[in-house]
């Protein structure tokens, strides 16, 4: 599952932040993954779909939530709901750097509720 979430999150990278610029090149570290497992996931050669959004930002991180289903499914079978706490990372000067307004912009547009994980309290 972890891999499945890694290689959705570097296909979304690349088209939201552009190839020639991408957040995995200029330096972004992973500091944590929470994953509730739903359903069993057979290993397959079809396709999964993977719905990602952002959850929170703060001045040098934020969480990606996930959402694994059968693409054709929308309705159906939730397999796993994830979330994954990002750091911006200046790999030369070797420590976190805070998110530029125009990667803040992209991920304020990709906004969404917080992840519904089973057994955790909701605030409202």
């Amino acid at each position: 599952f972890l891999r499945l979430l890694e290689d959705a999150r570097v296909i979304a990278f690349e088209q939201w932040f552009g190839q020639d610029r991408s957040l995995l090149k200029e330096g972004v570290l992973v500091a944590r993954h929470e994953i509730e497992y739903l359903a069993p996931l057979d290993f397959r050669h079809a396709p999964i779909r993977v719905g990602m959004w952002v959850t929170n930002i703060s001045g040098a991180s934020f969480d990606l939530a996930y959402e694994l289903r059968d693409p054709e499914d929308v309705g159906a079978t939730v397999y796993a709901r994830a979330e994954t706490t990002l750091v911006a990372y200046d790999f030369a000067a070797v420590s976190p750097r805070r998110l530029r307004p125009d990667e803040r912009a992209v991920l304020k547009a990709l906004a969404g509720d917080p992840v519904p994980f089973r057994g955790r309290a909701r605030t409202s």
